[in-house]
Parts: C-alpha cells; structure tokens; sequence
C-alpha cells in the first residue's frame, strides 16, 4: 500500500469496493451458469450471442441515470443503484421464460453500470493524484473479487437447491447492506464545493452530456471510442468463457471455478499493477502495452492444448481489467467536475455497447456451434488494437491535480 493514505481514504475505498464486488458477483453468473441457463430456459446454442447482446442493451437506460451523478450528488446515485441491482439480481432467481430473464438481466445492467461509473468518480475525486491510480486499481481489484466469489459458489451448483437460481437468490445481500453504505459513503468534498444543481427534468438528464460534449469534445469521443473498441475485443473472449471450456473442453463446473478463482487471482493483480505503473510509467504507456497484448491471450485461451488455456485466462484477466483501468482512469481525470459524471457514464455506456457489437459479431459470423465461436471470438478481439490506437491521442494525466488537467478551477 503506498504510504500518506489516511484512514478515511481506504475505508471511503473498502465500502465503495465492497459494493462494486456483490455487482461483479451478478456478472459471474451470466458467465459461469450460461450453460445451465440456457439448458433450463432452453435457448438454442445458435441464438445464445443474440440473446446476450440484448442483455448488455440494459446500458441504455443507465444513461438517463448516470448523469444525476453531477446534479443530486455521487453519494445518492451510487447507493440507489446498488439498491436496485440487488432487488433485480434477486427477482432474476424467478425468471420463467427466456424473456422475463433478459428484461431482468437487462435491468440489472442499468443499476451496475451507473454504480460502478460513479463509484470510479468517488474514487477519483477523493483519491490525492499520487495515489490516484493506485486507488482505482486497487477499487477494480478488489471489486473483482466479486468473480471469484461468483465462481466459488458456481462450483456448488450441483448441489444448491433450484441451482443456477439459487446463485442469483443470493444477490440480495448488498440491499441488506445499504445502512453500512450509508454509513460508510459520504458525498464528495470536490461535489460539495460546487453546491448542489437543482436542474430538472429532462434537461437534468441532457445538460451534462450536452455541456461535456460542447466543451471537451475530442476528449469526449476519444473516451468514448475507446471504451467501445476495447469492450467490442473483450466481452466475447470471457462471456463464452465457461460455456466453451464445460461444452467443448468438458469441463466440470467445478474446474471452471478452479480457473477462475486461481487463475483469476493472479490475473486481477492486473488492476493494482495497471494502476500503479500508470501512477509511475504514465497512463498511456501502460494502456497501449496491456490492450495490445490481449488478443495473443485470446487466440490461446480457445485454440490451444489444456496448460495453454490456463496460462492464456491469466493474460485475459490481467490484460483486460489492467487496460480497463486506465480507460477507467482516462474518462474520470480528463474532465472538470462538472462534467466527471456524464464523462463516466458515457464511457461506460459506450463500452457496454461496444460489447454488445462485440457479441453480434459473433453473432454474423454465422456461428452454429461451440467450436465455430472459439475460432470467432480470438478474430473479435484484434479490435482492441483500434481503443490501443486512441490512447496515443491523449494528455498524460499521472500525478497531476484534477483541476491541471481538466482546466477545472471550480473544485
């Protein structure tokens, strides 16, 4: 841990964290159990990409929430979309028909997206800028703990009671837990400066994404392509990842957990690493390096022998979240704070629709079996080297205050 964080730093990151890991625990078990899913609901294995994307469609909606980040304040938007997610992960435990599970997981990608755009921007603006990437990859790690969590309770699906069900039951937890959040997550002092917006309506919702894109707006598409051509790469190469290994490895669940929780734990130092040497290297280099790097582990996660597939998880995780990290901290630092929220929003917005073009590329590639998406997804992913390209159009924003970079001089 870097020395000179306070008290009120790491536990502000522990509570923003452990709410970010119950959300990271949902989006396991669209991976883990997507084939018990779709052997249940019985969703044919050609529509399974189609059926995907129009989950990751739930970003939408979360663009009419994001932006309130900037107008009532990060404390209330975060704490009602980890609300919310809870009560929607809990309900899809319910879920009849392929539909009713869609709308469902649809919904549960509105509150997460808008939870985890604003928990970057706490972080971000309560962070001190030497430690500023330390903290979001620290915050990005830890909230991927969720994963492993979600894997480990996976690996017991053939002996929960209602199975996959049961795992989504089990999302409620955070909704029990919204007093200690509460507690333990106040607004942030560069939003309390600002004094609260009273903007309503419709204009609440377009005013900041109109105001950044008027005022930032090279910075504004930069961010936004990027997070698109880096979430178009890499959703597929994971989202398929325990259907592949347990339909055409033959992989028990058990197994697929296995390398989730080992390999994962050594890939998600990814995050923490990403940050730290984009404190100290610069966020570009580090970036450009880490995306670059992911389509390699792609094409050996699903074309090569057994040690192969494990050694390539590794480079997925460590590679994708590592990346994210600094397209995480890009699209947070390189705005003032007015404009930090919608900034968030759109990258995450952007980039769920870039996983969802990501999956219909599957989709149009005319796929009809586990074997023609492993031979698909490593194509899918050279588009990352597209969001790698845009990097190099940006300021380098390590160690430098907020308002340097952003030319914010009301916080």
């Amino acid at each position: 841990m870097p020395s000179g964080l306070d008290e009120r730093s790491l536990g502000l990151l522990g509570a923003v964290a452990l709410a970010l890991l119950f959300e990271e625990y949902d989006l396991a078990m669209l991976t883990s159990a997507l084939k018990q899913i779709a052997a249940e609901l019985r969703i044919p294995e050609q529509d399974l990409a189609r059926y995907l994307a129009w989950i990751r469609l739930g970003a939408i909606p979360a663009f009419a929430v994001i932006p309130f980040a900037d107008r009532i304040g990060r404390r209330p938007v975060f704490i009602f979309s980890t609300a919310a997610m809870g009560v929607v992960t809990f309900a899809t435990a319910f879920a009849q028909t392929p539909l009713q599970f869609v709308l469902l997981q649809a919904l549960t990608r509105t509150f997460f997206l808008a939870g985890s755009a604003v928990a970057f921007v706490i972080v971000t603006e309560e962070f001190p800028a030497q430690h500023r990437g330390w903290g979001m990859g620290m915050l990005a790690a830890l909230g991927a703990v969720g994963h492993g969590l979600g894997a480990l309770a996976f690996s017991q699906i053939e002996r929960l009671p209602y199975g996959w069900r049961a795992l989504y039951a089990f999302g409620v937890v955070p909704l029990l837990l919204i007093p200690f959040f509460r507690a333990r997550i106040p607004e942030t002092a560069r939003f309390a400066s600002q004094g609260q917006q009273h903007t309503r309506g419709l204009a609440a919702v377009l005013s900041p994404l109109k105001d950044l894109i008027s005022t930032h707006p090279a910075r504004a598409a930069g961010v936004a392509l990027s997070g698109f051509f880096a979430a178009a790469a890499t959703l597929p190469s994971f989202q398929f990842s325990g259907y592949f290994t347990q339909s055409q490895l033959g992989w028990s669940p058990g197994q697929y957990s296995s390398l989730v929780i080992l390999g994962g734990a050594i890939g998600i130092v990814g995050n923490i690493v990403a940050g730290r040497l984009g404190d100290v290297l610069g966020r570009r280099k580090v970036g450009i390096g880490l995306l670059s790097s992911f389509p390699l582990a792609s094409l050996g996660f699903y074309n090569g022998p057994a040690w192969v597939v494990v050694v390539s998880w590794v480079g997925l995780v460590f590679c994708s979240m590592g990346g994210r990290v600094i397209l995480r901290a890009l699209a947070t630092e390189l705005f003032p704070t007015s404009h930090r929220g919608a900034a968030s929003g759109m990258f995450s917005v952007l980039e769920t629709l870039g996983g969802v073009v990501g999956l219909l590329a599957i989709d149009s590639y005319g796929v009809q079996s586990v074997e023609e998406i492993g031979f698909a997804i490593p194509v899918v992913a050279m588009t990352v080297l597209l969001a790698a390209a845009v990097l190099l159009g940006f300021p380098e924003t390590r160690q430098r205050e907020l308002e340097e970079i952003s030319g914010d001089g009301s916080a």
